[in-house]
């Protein structure tokens, strides 16, 4: 075992009540991102003992040991969104640092919220020991507001657990889940439920299984696996964050996926549900309806998935939806019946764009999907949300936010604020907003994001200027400004870095300097 290095300095555990008869299992590391600061963690403890149980049951000897982890909710509009991007880097460096420090044998990652599970999924990837996800599992939410306007739908936050829709936390459960790191029913089961530590408590049982057998997430995390994870993605409508973070965790991962791959995957793949915030259903709604699995079985009918992928219950992603069934039709869609034909996410290219840019097509309005209109240009959110909600902005207009990417940010901030100002004010018929920078997956609207090269790094976003013409084509895939070539290179030849717009402290100084394009993940590069 590879606990054997550390097995032998009994007297340490000895020290903190340890018997021998305990050091001589497998050491299982329970990473507990527990906190009081973010309601998808408040209740993680009791996850993290469930899954604890599981462990010692099937013969390991549990080390519990925390994370950080930071709510996006709160940090919304203000420089704290600095912080929740970077912080994935830091998960997976900080589980790095504790089990290759204490030669651990296997990790329960205990998650909830949107950069937790990600950061989890990459320490998993990179440290290549037996692993599994387990979710502290979705809120139960009350909904209330314009049906006719789905972007303006309300919601009450009801006690424990992560945001209720299909937001980022939720789409990276989802994506645990057919990934095949996480067990079946880990996206969706309702976190006040007895139902999800049950769950814990299997998953914790899978683990010593996993490690029984040596299975590792080299050998699930592989390239069927993320073009399964895609394909789900695209089917329910996820938070186009989760582009970023699959990105980054293949990268972990050592398999190849770009930003074509997700493109193409979009346009092949009908979007069979229709989650909040580009419809009325939450992920109680999905616990309903028969689960992912149903929506994976469905996919599978024509023959849209690897069902030969393993997965952390020892049986293929084919065993695991074998059974599956649809509950209630009008949340899972049958494959010959989408809500649309294509996914919900779309990928752009244009003279704006050169590498990319992504938007959720999905919670679009239909009048919006082809739009053109004059630049409102701002280098910060917080000048375009004081015009938005003071009526500087007009009807046709295009909100250009710049200079808030992975590096201009720094660390790649939501427009969570202007997008729901754009809400609040009734112009989300008439009025888009793009930017470097990347939205909460509780954004609806035409709101294109992760726009690259970012303006940071000399991308054209930098040389619009007020007034230019911006156009977009969602269902051609394009987005550009109206303006001759040789008139952007020669803006781009006056064009310099300016000075950051806010003061940022050390760690967002290196991450700056380290971080790489949103169009490969927002990755962090080697020195």
């Amino acid at each position: 075992m590879r606990s054997d290095l550390v097995r032998c300095r009994y007297m340490f555990f000895q020290a903190m009540g340890r018997t021998m008869e305990e050091m001589e299992k497998p050491m299982v590391a329970i990473v507990n991102s527990q906190n009081e600061l973010v309601p998808g963690h408040i209740h993680l403890n009791e996850i993290a003992a469930s899954a604890r149980e599981g462990v010692i049951s099937a013969g390991g000897t549990p080390f519990e040991f925390p994370a950080i982890a930071i709510c996006d909710g709160i940090t919304m509009g203000h420089a704290g969104m600095c912080y929740p991007l970077p912080s994935r880097e830091l998960i997976a460096d900080s589980i790095e640092a504790m089990v290759e420090a204490h030669t651990l044998d296997a990790m329960v990652l205990v998650t909830g919220c949107d950069k937790i599970t990600p950061g989890m999924m990459m320490a998993a990837a990179r440290l290549d020991i037996p692993s599994i996800i387990i979710n502290g599992g979705p809120m139960l939410g009350r909904r209330f507001g314009d049906e006719a306007r789905p972007g303006a739908l309300e919601f009450e936050l009801t006690g424990c657990g992560a945001c209720p829709g299909l937001f980022t936390a939720n789409s990276m459960a989802c994506m645990a889940e057919a990934l095949g790191i996480s067990l079946a029913w880990n996206s969706c089961i309702p976190a006040a439920y007895g139902q999800r530590r049950v769950l814990a408590k299997q998953s914790g049982v899978a683990l010593m299984k996993l490690w029984d057998k040596q299975i590792i997430p080299s050998q699930i995390l592989t390239k069927k696996a993320f073009e399964n994870a895609i394909r789900v993605d695209m089917a329910i409508g996820g938070s186009s964050n989760t582009i970023l973070h699959l990105m980054a965790l293949a990268h972990e991962a050592k398999v190849d996926i770009d930003l074509d791959l997700f493109d193409k995957m979009s346009r092949t793949t009908p979007r069979l549900c229709n989650f909040s915030p580009a419809g009325p259903y939450f992920m109680d709604d999905l616990f309903q309806a028969g689960g992912l699995v149903a929506v994976m079985k469905e996919l599978s009918k024509k023959d849209m998935l690897h069902l030969d992928a393993l997965t952390v219950s020892g049986q293929t992603l084919g065993e695991v939806i074998a059974d599956a069934q649809i509950t209630r039709p009008a949340v899972i869609r049958s494959i010959d019946n989408p809500y649309d034909a294509e996914g919900g996410l779309a990928i752009l290219y244009g003279n704006l764009a050169p590498e990319g840019a992504v938007v959720k097509q999905a919670a679009v309005r239909p009048e919006m999907l082809r739009h053109s209109g004059p630049a409102r240009v701002f280098d910060i959110e917080e000048e375009a949300v004081d015009a938005i909600q003071n009526g500087r902005i007009n009807k046709g207009d295009v909100v250009v936010i710049r200079y808030e990417g992975p590096r201009g940010g720094p660390g790649f901030r939501e427009m969570l604020m202007a997008t729901a100002s754009i809400v609040g004010m009734r112009l989300e018929s008439d009025v888009a907003l793009i930017t470097d920078g990347r939205f909460s997956g509780a954004t609806s609207g035409a709101a294109i994001g992760h726009i690259s090269p970012e303006a940071m790094e000399g991308g054209p976003l930098a040389i619009v200027e007020e007034g230019d013409i911006i156009e977009f084509d969602i269902p051609k895939k394009s987005l550009n400004v109206k303006l001759p070539q040789k008139e952007i290179k020669r803006r781009l030849a006056k064009w310099s870095p300016p000075p950051l717009k806010r003061e940022v402290k050390s760690y967002l100084r290196r991450y700056s300097a380290q971080v790489t394009s949103a169009s490969t993940g927002a990755i962090l590069k080697m020195p």
